[in-house]
Formats: structure tokens, sequence, C-alpha cells
């Protein structure tokens, strides 16, 4: 379980900056395709704020959808920015949730659980990892030690 985790190693620093760009997000309302903070992000512009903080120019995310039939075009999006699925998660790598039926969502990974764009609360959040949220993959941001 995610919410089990121990950390078996220090954090780098890139990653500590990871985390700690994603978390000036905290608070920020949820908004699908949202990029700003303080105006508005959904998880995928969590992910790309904590790759901005690792110093990482992805560029932006082409566009995709996290419901419907379309759960494959989210790992496509991914790959595309240039990340890779890990079978072990690190703080800073992301989790990939499928909370429905050909839903997805993403989180990024922290010392303290997980932060992500909660669309049901409106806000960005960092919280301990739901035990009943099914994982489909870890991914890593590209270049992270």
């Amino acid at each position: 379980m995610l919410s089990e985790r121990r950390l078996s190693r220090p954090i780098s620093r890139r990653r500590q900056a990871a985390i700690a760009a994603a978390r000036a997000g905290l608070g920020t309302r949820f908004r699908a395709q949202g990029r700003l903070v303080g105006v508005g992000l959904d998880c995928v512009g969590v992910a790309l704020l904590a790759a901005a903080g690792a110093g990482l120019q992805l560029g932006p995310a082409p566009p995709y959808a996290l419901g419907g039939d379309y759960a494959d075009l989210l790992a496509a999006t991914l790959r595309q920015l240039g990340l890779r699925r890990v079978r072990r998660s690190q703080p800073a790598d992301l989790v990939e949730y499928a909370l429905a039926p050909g839903h997805r969502h993403l989180a990024l990974i922290t010392d303290r659980g997980i932060l992500h764009a909660h669309a049901g609360l409106g806000r960005v959040v960092e919280a301990p990892a739901p035990d009943d949220w099914p994982i489909v993959a870890f991914w890593a941001l590209p270049g992270l030690k």
C-alpha cells in the first residue's frame, strides 16, 4: 500500500524541489485543464508544476481526457512528455489511479502522502493516500534520480 510506504533513502534535492513547487499550489481551486497556481489546476497541472520545480521543461501537455474511454490517452500523454513507468515509486514520482472504469487521476507522491487536484474537494490538497484508490502505475519525471 502506498500509504504504508517508508522512505528507504534520502530524497534528492531535485525531488525535494519538485515537491516544494507542487506545494506552492496547495489550496488552488480545481479546474479542468488548469495550469495556473492561484487560478486553477488539475492533476496534470500539478504534475507540470512539480516538473518545473525540478528544473524540467516538459512543454505543454497535448490535449487529453481523464474520463470516458480515454484511459490509454493519459499514458500516451505522459510518455509524450518524457515520463517513464517505474515499478517502485519514490517521492516526486506520480501515481496513476483508476477511480472508476475508464477514469484516471494523477497524484504526486510526497513524504506525507499524495498531493493532487481533488475535484471532489474543489482544490489542490496533500493528504495520506487513500487505501481504496486502485493504483494503475507509477511514473517518474525524466532525469530525476
